[in-house]
């Protein structure tokens, strides 16, 4: 079974733009897992506050699924 240079190409895109957010949000909890952890230490009350700043940066990855789904409806692969 052959495939199209233009559904290759959108299939490394759309593997691309979830590799992005992934990364991305990575590298956005790993700073900010580290500042909660500290946080809690000195004021447990604040844990609900550190758990929301640790799951904003969750976005990025739905973002990046969210376009990947665009690229390959826009494609035809799904």
């Amino acid at each position: 079974m052959a495939i199209g240079l233009e559904t290759a190409i959108a299939s490394i895109g759309a593997g691309l733009a979830i590799l992005g957010g992934a990364i991305g949000t990575g590298v956005a909890q790993s700073g900010i897992g580290s500042a909660g952890i500290g946080l809690i230490a000195e004021k447990p009350e604040q844990l609900g506050m550190a758990l929301l700043f640790l799951v904003l940066p969750e976005t990025l990855l739905i973002f990046g699924f969210v376009i990947a789904i665009l690229i390959m409806l826009s494609a035809g692969i799904v």
